[in-house]
């Protein structure tokens, strides 16, 4: 088991007019390889702020964060955001593949994560001639495909269906037994109940929940 990513006491703070607001308050943590991680937590715990942290998108007013944070290496990185981000411009499938005209190295076919996922029949498909359900699960094939070092993913089955929640929680949980960290900001039960380790997040501190 290899650490991935570790935090050490990690603290950031948001100025919203004359008030300041400790969105992550001295977390320390570490995310070994091999394991499926979630954080929970109400609303404006901190959960998207920890997450944007380790993923590079921010930096911390205190502490430390080593590992593959803000690298653009989609076999090291791979992120599931709240927004999807998929390009409007490219179909379900180039969506999925994407991380290849970046130069990735791709694991997986693409077509067969698709299929596992229950969009191959979308793949020709642009975004918005797709579900938000279809277009979340193609954000979470795109960040499959290459099997990353470390998979971070915010609310992954939020437009998700029983049976589509079971395919997403399945798959991330096949890439964290294969070697993969995935750790996944989560309300849903569901995904808690496949996770190694719960977390548990409020006014920015982070506790062992199981």
């Amino acid at each position: 088991m290899t650490i991935i990513v570790r935090l050490t006491d990690v603290t950031k703070r948001h100025h919203r007019g004359r008030e300041v607001v400790t969105a992550v308050d001295h977390v320390s943590l570490e995310l070994p390889s091999g394991s499926m991680i979630a954080l929970a937590g109400p609303s404006g715990s901190g959960k998207t702020t920890l997450l944007n942290l380790i993923v590079g998108g921010d930096v911390p007013d205190e502490g430390a964060i080593d590992g593959p944070a803000g690298l653009a290496d989609w076999s090291s990185l791979a992120i599931v955001p709240q927004a999807l981000g998929l390009l409007p411009e490219l179909t379900i499938g180039e969506n999925v593949g994407f991380p290849l005209r970046l130069g990735a190295r791709v694991a997986t076919d693409p077509s067969e994560v698709m299929d596992r996922l229950g969009i191959g029949a979308v793949a020709n498909r642009p975004p918005d001639e797709t579900s938000l359900g279809e277009q979340q699960r193609a954000a979470v094939a795109r960040a499959l495909v290459t099997s990353p070092m470390l998979l971070v993913a915010d609310e992954p089955t939020s437009h998700q269906d029983e049976a589509n929640t079971d395919r997403v929680t399945a798959a991330l949980a096949d890439i964290a037994a294969a070697g993969s960290c995935v750790f996944v900001a989560t309300h849903d039960n569901r995904v808690l109940s496949r996770c190694d380790l719960v977390l548990q997040m409020r006014d920015g501190v982070v506790t062992t929940r199981r």
